[in-house]
């Protein structure tokens, strides 16, 4: 999964368990975004989305860096935009409904940083890179780079690297809470998958509710996000995995979802 061959996709994809892993594999350009990157990533975050059998994805970048942004060179060529129904990279403004990871090793500058921010967890090595550069160039972070570095950063941090396009390194962002993990270089990908499993263990109807209310209550109104959330609630509460959470921490054993029993069974006969 390291190699760009002509017979070989430009993003690449696996599945560990109930984790789906999307690979960035441009690594003779930083794995930088063109169209058909573009195109790969919607296109697995379609399949993650629509395979009940997953539960989280993680993203991360093939070779020594998680991604250098938008490939320059295919600006302005036809058939080759980064643009998809998704947004910048099929990926910025509809992220999509299950925990994403982003993994990042070296570096992750511009519109890959702006990825990295649109997965709702980060882990990165150590001596990793982040910069959004746009305004030394004439341009603009307008991948949801302004919006969510905003939203995960200190508002006097984000707004020193916003308008000055500084690089800023793994630890610091460790340290503002922007990052979720910070590991050995080398020990990003491995730790995404450990957090991963983390996830995956829960209710599958859990974490999709759970993730729709994190999602959808950004623009709820404080006053009305218990009667907003009330519905998604519910019905998550009333779901064969909650009697079984209950059942089990009651036995002192791990559940077994029922949830996912019979999506485990539904891929048993489709095969």
């Amino acid at each position: 999964m390291t190699g760009e061959t002509a017979s070989e996709p430009e993003v690449l994809t696996a599945r560990s368990g109930r984790t789906f892993v999307i690979t960035l594999n441009r690594p003779r350009v930083r794995n930088a975004i063109n169209g058909a990157v573009a195109r790969g990533i919607h296109a697995a975050l379609d399949e993650l989305e629509a395979d009940p059998s997953l539960s989280v994805g993680i993203l991360h970048g093939a070779g020594a860096g998680f991604c250098a942004g938008n490939d320059l060179k295919s600006l302005g060529i036809a058939g080759d935009s980064s643009m998809t129904g998704r947004g910048f990279a099929g990926i910025v403004e509809r992220p999509g409904a299950k925990p994403l990871i982003a993994a990042v090793e070296g570096f992750a500058a511009g519109g890959g940083f702006e990825i990295a921010l649109a997965c709702d967890l980060i882990v990165a090595g150590r001596s990793a890179r982040f910069m959004l550069p746009e305004v030394s160039r004439g341009l603009v972070a307008g991948g949801g780079g302004i919006l969510r570095l905003l939203q995960r950063a200190p508002r006097g941090v984000a707004l020193e690297l916003l308008l000055t396009g500084a690089t800023t390194t793994a630890e610091q962002l460790g340290t503002w809470g922007v990052l979720n993990r910070v590991v050995d270089d080398g020990d990003a990908l491995a730790a995404a998958h450990v957090l991963a499993d983390a996830i995956a263990a829960n209710s599958p109807v859990a974490l999709a509710a759970t993730k729709r209310i994190i999602d959808e209550s950004a623009d709820w109104p404080e006053a009305e996000f218990f009667e907003r959330q009330r519905p998604i609630l519910t019905e998550a509460v009333r779901s064969p995995d909650a009697r079984e959470g209950a059942r089990a921490f009651l036995e002192k054993r791990a559940p077994q979802w029922p949830s996912a029993r019979a999506h485990a069974a539904t891929d048993e006969r489709k095969s």
